[in-house]
Order: structure tokens, then C-alpha cells, then sequence
């Protein structure tokens, strides 16, 4: 009885570590209870694992070990039943098992090619240097939720916009890294320096502006996309195309989008219904 109490709080630690970077999944998980659907859930926290593998260690010998770690656990599991708790989960459910194994493995393999990424040079750049690791990460939670022969074109797409996203509100914290959130001719045409990235003016906010104009347009754009979206994907990416067109409107953008990456109101509860609507009527 101990030993699952403590197999629980572990599994719960993990799954917080994804609602501390997208709190307004709590609300999406009053539609989607981990009691009836606990691989949809593991697959979150699983997903999360990963994005903080690949973007959250600077050392990339740290990042490839840690990724090599989990590309051993993903190829061994479906025999195994895996080692790690939210593999465990995942393997406890016939629907992981009857997945291509190519599924699982190729967000860890786009994890581990894009470690060392520079920035990228244009807008179109970022969307594709992005694309392997994000699309990889799509295309599985789309055959988790609606099986193999759901497209899982819209999702890739919105899962890269939501990254290019969460990059954009993390400028400071990033502006030291090799890859910054802003491609080079954006940078170039403001005339922007590593250093200008810390803190506001004029030319900062012009190009964040037009990098949200370019976001916006391809959030626009997704939704002529074939594929649904699972009700987590479905609720970030509606969350964060609206903190996108408020950012926008505002004169220094950078501070609306980091003060409402956590805010959650009566519109997240609304969001979240519509998205469980549309899985259910996509399941029926």
C-alpha cells in the first residue's frame, strides 16, 4: 500500500511539472479525468519530458544523455512495460501497443538533431527547424486520441506556433542562448543586439510585433489544416493565439505575453468545453 501511494506521488509530480509550464490544463482536465483517461494525461507529462530535454539543459551532453535514456525506454517498452512511471501508464494501455513503434521514437530522435540549432534565418526557417521535433510530438498524441489514420497536419502545425510562441516569452531568459526567439532577419532588419533582446524599446517591441503578425497569420492559416486536435493541444493553442492577438495590440507585447501565459479565467473554462466538445463529436 506504501509502495503505491509512493508509485502515485511520483506519477503526480510529473504530471505537475507540465500544468506548472501550461496551468490552464487544469481546467482542460475537469473534461479529460486522468481516472478514466490516464494515458492522455501521461502523454502530456511524457511530452513536456521531452520539450524539457530538448530546450531546458544548456549542456548539450546532458540533453543527448538524458534523451538517449529515453529513446532505450520508448524501444524497450513494449515488452518491458517500461521502467519509467508515465511509461508504465502509457504501456498499461493496449491502444501504445498497437502504435508503430517509429511513433514513439521519433520525437526522441527530433529531440536529439536539433539540440545544437542555431537561430534560425527567417520566419519560414524557425517554422521548419521546428517542425521534427513538434510534428513528431503531434503526430503520436494524434494517434493516441483518434488512432492511426487521423492526419495530424493541424496539430503539427499549431504545436510549432505554440513553441515559437513560449519561446517569444522567454526573449530574456534566452538571449544568451545560440538559438533566439527572433530569426536573423528580424533581428538584422531592427537592428537588434543580443543585448537589446533584456529589456524594452522601440525596436524590441516593432520586431516581437511583426514576429506575433507572422504567428497570428499561420494560427489563421492551421485551421484550413486537415486532423483534429486533442483537447490539451486543442486548449493551448486557443489560449495561446489569444494571449498572441493581445499581445499584439499592446505597446510593450513582451510583458503581456508574460503575464498571461498562467492567467486563467471563465474564457480557459469556455475554451476547454469547446475543445472536449469537439473530441467527443470527432469520437462519436
Amino acid at each position: 500500500m506504501i509502495e503505491l501511494v509512493e508509485q502515485n506521488a511520483v506519477l503526480q509530480g510529473f504530471i505537475d511539472k507540465w500544468l506548472a509550464v501550461q496551468p490552464q490544463q487544469r481546467v482542460a482536465l475537469v473534461f479529460v479525468d486522468g481516472r478514466h483517461y490516464p494515458g492522455h494525461v501521461a502523454l502530456a507529462a511524457l511530452e513536456q519530458e521531452l520539450l524539457g530535454a530538448a530546450y531546458g539543459i544548456r549542456e548539450p551532453q546532458v540533453a543527448t544523455a538524458k534523451l538517449n535514456w529515453w529513446a532505450e525506454e520508448l524501444a524497450g517498452a513494449p515488452a518491458s512495460g517500461g521502467r519509467h512511471p508515465l511509461t508504465q501508464v502509457l504501456f498499461d494501455d493496449e491502444r501504445a501497443h498497437a502504435m508503430a513503434s517509429n511513433l514513439w521514437l521519433a520525437p526522441v530522435l527530433a529531440a536529439m538533431a536539433q539540440l545544437e540549432q542555431g537561430t534560425a534565418a527567417d520566419f519560414a526557417a524557425q517554422i521548419e527547424a521546428a517542425m521534427p521535433l513538434h510534428g513528431a510530438l503531434a503526430a503520436l498524441e494524434t494517434a493516441w486520441w483518434y488512432g492511426a489514420d487521423a492526419s495530424s497536419a493541424r496539430a503539427s502545425r499549431v504545436a510549432v506556433l505554440n513553441h515559437l510562441l513560449y519561446a517569444l516569452l522567454r526573449m530574456q531568459q534566452d538571449a544568451d542562448r545560440d538559438r533566439l526567439p527572433l530569426p536573423m532577419t528580424r533581428l538584422a532588419r531592427h537592428g537588434l543586439s543580443r543585448a537589446q533582446l533584456r529589456s524594452h524599446g522601440v525596436a524590441r517591441q516593432q520586431a516581437i510585433k511583426a514576429q506575433l503578425d507572422d504567428l497570428l497569420a499561420n494560427w489563421t492559416e492551421s485551421a484550413t489544416l486537415a486532423g483534429p486536435l486533442s483537447v490539451f493541444r486543442a486548449l493551448e493553442s486557443r489560449h495561446a493565439s489569444k494571449l498572441a492577438q493581445r499581445a499584439a495590440r499592446a505597446g510593450d507585447s513582451l510583458a503581456v505575453l508574460q503575464a498571461g501565459q498562467s492567467r486563467t479565467g471563465l474564457a480557459t473554462s469556455l475554451q476547454a468545453w469547446q475543445a472536449a466538445r469537439a473530441w467527443r463529436r470527432q469520437m462519436a
